[in-house]
């Protein structure tokens, strides 16, 4: 794709994001202008107006080692490398993302940063992509031991939302892995635009480099196609055993694409199927590095997995993923996809009508 048409699809995609949210007006300052230094400039909570119509933030920002434990309320969240990032994931058991978009707590490979920790094992395949632009992991999840229901089909965590108050509210994001940090690897720089699926027993996360233009963090971040998960949003090569580091081309962002020389735009209905009319492609990625999870996460070695409650059992009724095949299966009340990550974002959907919803999307 040539140089001027990457720039008119940049375009498009900054301008379509901004144009669905309203803020509130007992909080009309959106979250991804509130900046504070890592960590001596922390609120307590960013997010603290009791007459804002979601109410105030569940838990707090200023995290430490006292709050470090797996009942934390922590709701800053680190990206730094494929063994210390978080997931955004529920603070209560069993519990579906689209219940608990504004409650996510972070949850880390890497003890340090006042969270809980996600459980030795619950990681069953990584893959971290570090491009010009953007950070993006992918990768497969026990979901059931960060909280949530084995069934869940999932949703997006971004620092928008409806009201531009970010889901979850008040949630921040800081990094030390981009370039514009000078390589320091004690100084975190705050990230403004990330995006975040969970569900279907994988994940994907994103973060763009706050030394970007702020079109190409919006666009390369978009957050306005919920409903399309991981594949369209950052497609990958995510596979189940493999722990990998590679460097990528960049994406198309999502609902942007090209037919016949013109630029086109796929919107997502509010209701019924989304089907857009293009394949998204998975970008190239080189000079990728393995690695041995037990060598990856030693800091979570000894955090035990939750046990499974009997209404969430394991990954039965969940997209799970094996292998690279590049093969996709739906049936019963499990669907099967492989060849990369797919979380799907649809929220509070599942039993019957998550499996339904399952074999559309991953078809």
């Amino acid at each position: 794709m040539s140089r001027s048409t990457l720039s008119v699809l940049l375009a498009i995609a900054a301008t379509s994001k901004l144009a669905l949210a309203q803020p509130d007006p007992a909080d009309p300052t959106p979250l991804v202008d509130k900046t504070y230094a890592y960590p001596s400039g922390i609120p307590y909570q960013v997010d603290y107006n009791t007459a804002a119509l979601r109410g105030p933030q569940t838990g707090y920002n200023i995290c430490n080692s006292t709050t470090e434990n797996q009942n934390s309320l922590c709701q800053t969240s680190m990206v730094n490398h494929i063994d210390d990032f978080c997931l955004w994931a529920p603070p209560i058991p069993n519990s579906t993302i689209g219940d608990t978009e504004q409650e996510e707590v972070a949850w880390c490979t890497k003890p340090g940063h006042g969270t809980r920790l996600i459980p030795n094992g619950a990681l069953q395949g990584v893959q971290y992509l570090v491009t010009s632009e953007y950070i993006q992991i992918a990768g497969f999840i026990d979901q059931t031991q960060v909280n949530m229901n084995a069934q869940d089909y999932g949703g997006e965590l971004d620092p928008h939302g409806a009201d531009l108050r970010g889901n979850p509210l008040g949630g921040l994001m800081y990094s030390n892995a981009f370039p514009s940090n000078g390589g320091n690897n004690n100084s975190y720089q705050q990230v403004i635009d990330w995006t975040n699926f969970m569900g279907g027993n994988a994940f994907c996360i994103t973060i763009c480099d706050p030394a970007s233009s702020s079109a190409n963090q919006s666009a390369y971040c978009q957050n306005i196609y919920d409903r399309l998960g991981c594949s369209y949003n950052m497609p990958n090569n995510a596979q189940t055993g493999v722990f990998e580091v590679c460097e990528s081309d960049l994406k198309i962002p999502a609902g942007l694409y090209v037919t016949g020389g013109v630029t086109m735009t796929y919107s997502q209905p509010n209701s019924g199927a989304a089907d857009p009319p293009y394949t998204a492609f998975t970008p190239a990625s080189s000079n990728c590095v393995t690695y041995a999870s037990a060598s990856l996460y030693t800091g979570i070695a000894t955090v035990t997995p939750t046990a499974v409650s009997s209404s969430a059992t394991g990954a039965t009724g969940t997209a799970a993923k094996t292998s690279s095949t590049g093969t996709n299966t739906a049936g019963g009340a499990a669907a099967t996809q492989s060849g990369g990550a797919v979380a799907l974002g649809v929220s509070t959907l599942a039993g019957v009508t998550g499996t339904l919803l399952a074999m559309i999307f991953l078809s």
